[in-house]
């Protein structure tokens, strides 16, 4: 916990400072870009003359004209100079800022909580597995399996609980590996095939492809499948498997389910070539 506190003050300070040089550089590179820019419109004028584009008269008039220009402009935007008491004000306001979010901390925080390993973690998600986010049911799978290597029902647990959090190439392996235990695991391999996809932005490569076959060899009424098959078909232009894998998945459909008619719309423009 004093760590805590140290870290805490050392970032606190390292932020008013950079806050401040922040401030001194943005005055700086205003007035710098300012002065750059009435040097290059005086020295273009002097280049002009020396090519014999501009008389002794023009050159003068004009000299005189970016002159009142530059006047004008610098009257115009006076240039941000940080004083001895702006920077204390930053100062003060970080500080605030620090005793405040600190306040907050103490009112709805658990300072005097120790920290909780993550292994202690899971042990109380173990617990709670009604409670639990996806990721959380992962990581107590995760220990499960690690304890029980060969146990089947965890590793498709933690396949599908992976998948749910977003990692869909994690979720592969857990499949592959619960699939090397029951190879006649139908939902498994239509599982994998559907975490192939995510993890390939959406596309149904020839790996996935293959597993969605395995998955309907085993049990022709994986739905899930049988779409893949057919978007995989449809992007080949392969009609055929496409009406061979839908029809039956479109049968399966109750008819207000909106996905059914998805369906139905596509393979009717994918028959009249609209």
């Amino acid at each position: 916990m004093t760590v805590f506190w140290i870290m805490t003050a050392l970032i606190t300070a390292l932020a008013g400072l950079l806050v401040l040089a922040g401030a001194r550089r943005g005055a700086d590179a205003g007035e710098g870009v300012a002065a750059l820019t009435a040097a290059a419109e005086l020295a273009e004028l002097d280049r002009l003359k020396s090519r014999g584009l501009l008389d002794e008269a023009g050159w003068t008039a004009a000299r005189a004209e970016a002159g009142r220009r530059i006047l004008s402009a610098e009257r115009e935007s006076v240039p941000v100079r940080a004083g001895p008491r702006d920077r204390l004000w930053v100062l003060v306001g970080v500080g605030i800022a620090a005793v405040g979010a600190l306040g907050l901390y103490a009112l709805s925080g658990t300072p005097g909580l120790p920290d909780q390993a993550y292994e202690r973690r899971v042990d109380q998600w173990s617990t709670e597995l009604d409670t639990l986010e996806a990721p959380q049911i992962a990581a107590v799978a995760a220990r499960v399996v690690r304890e029980r290597p060969d146990d089947h029902q965890a590793l498709t647990m933690l396949g599908a609980a992976r998948f749910e959090a977003g990692d869909a190439i994690g979720a592969a392996s857990a499949f592959r590996r619960a699939l090397a235990l029951q190879p006649d695991d139908a939902q498994s391999w239509a599982r994998l095939g559907e975490s192939l996809v995510r993890s390939n932005a959406g596309k149904v490569d020839g790996e996935a492809e293959a597993a969605f076959v395995q998955a309907l060899r085993r049990d022709p009424g994986q739905l899930g499948a049988r779409y893949f098959l057919g978007e995989a078909a449809m992007a080949r232009g392969d009609g055929a498997t496409v009406r061979a894998m839908w029809n039956p998945l479109i049968a399966a459909l109750d008819p207000s389910d909106p996905r059914r008619a998805g369906l139905e719309e596509r393979l009717k423009a994918m028959e009249t070539g609209v």
